[in-house]
């Protein structure tokens, strides 16, 4: 592994899973019978890591070995990664779609069409119903 300046791969391992959308315990199942939610959870507060796990770590995540070095504490340079990570692997808040979301809004505005309908309906019957009581 390269230098070890500044950067703190248990801080990096929790941002590269986290962008990667796992949980501790996922990660732990995709590193193996050894592995357990704990014991990533302990990995994650180590400044440094063995090289020998972080190649491992490398492999599940599909990220380069020398990411875990690339992150550092200074801001500017994770907002410039988290941009970057994000814009590179496709993710865009802005358009996950879930069905059940979609469908249940759906259904509410449905609703809403057949209460306006309604009370529509029920203006023209009072609208009606005054006509024939002025005859």
């Amino acid at each position: 592994m390269a230098n070890h300046n500044k950067a703190h791969h248990g801080k990096n391992l929790r941002k590269f899973r986290e962008w990667k959308g796992l949980k501790q315990e996922a990660l732990a199942f995709e590193m193996g019978d050894d592995w357990s939610q704990k014991k990533i959870s302990l990995l994650e507060q180590k400044e440094i890591i063995d090289d020998a796990i972080l190649q491992q770590l490398s492999t599940v995540l599909k990220i380069p070995v020398e990411a875990f070095d690339a992150l550092n504490e200074d801001p500017s340079v994770n907002i410039i990664g988290n941009t970057i990570t994000e814009s590179a692997v496709g993710i865009n808040h802005d358009t996950i779609i879930n069905p059940t979301e979609k469908w249940l809004a759906a259904l509410e505005e449905n609703k809403q069409l057949y209460e306006r309908l309604l009370q529509s309906e029920k203006e023209k019957v009072e609208l009606l119903q005054r006509l024939l009581d002025k005859k």
